[in-house]
């Protein structure tokens, strides 16, 4: 089992910066990438960003590309998402996952651990 806790939401003014932490442990070495998405009140979970733990590649939701910045820690195994011109539609609660595999980053259910989510609010 991995779990995962994250930290760093609030709430912020349009255009403000929050940066998300995800901390896993357990089994870290079973995870070969580890993912934000986030839920709207109403809406679906849907994909934000994600990163391979190993080669460290990134990939991005076109609605938060050139915006949002996802790194790792391996060391930490800590997983952030720094969020620089927020903006009302960036309002969700956000939550960390972890995939054992190599498939598809974007879709939930090729992930196999969660975090409790973390609220992100973005005033205008």
């Amino acid at each position: 089992q991995v779990q995962l806790v994250e930290s760093g939401g609030g709430l912020v003014q349009a255009g403000g910066s929050l940066r998300l932490s995800c901390a896993a442990s357990g089994r870290t070495w079973s995870i070969y990438a580890m993912g934000w998405f986030r839920q709207a009140p109403g809406k679906e979970r849907v994909f934000v960003s994600a990163i391979s733990w190993i080669g460290g590649n990134t990939y991005y939701a076109d609605s938060v590309k050139g915006r949002f910045t996802i790194s790792r820690d391996n060391a930490k195994n800590t997983v952030y998402l720094q969020m620089n011109s927020l903006k009302p539609e960036d309002t969700a609660v956000y939550y960390c996952a972890a995939s054992r595999t190599s498939a598809s980053y974007t879709l939930v259910g090729n992930y196999d651990y969660w975090g409790q989510g973390t609220q992100v609010t973005v005033s205008s």
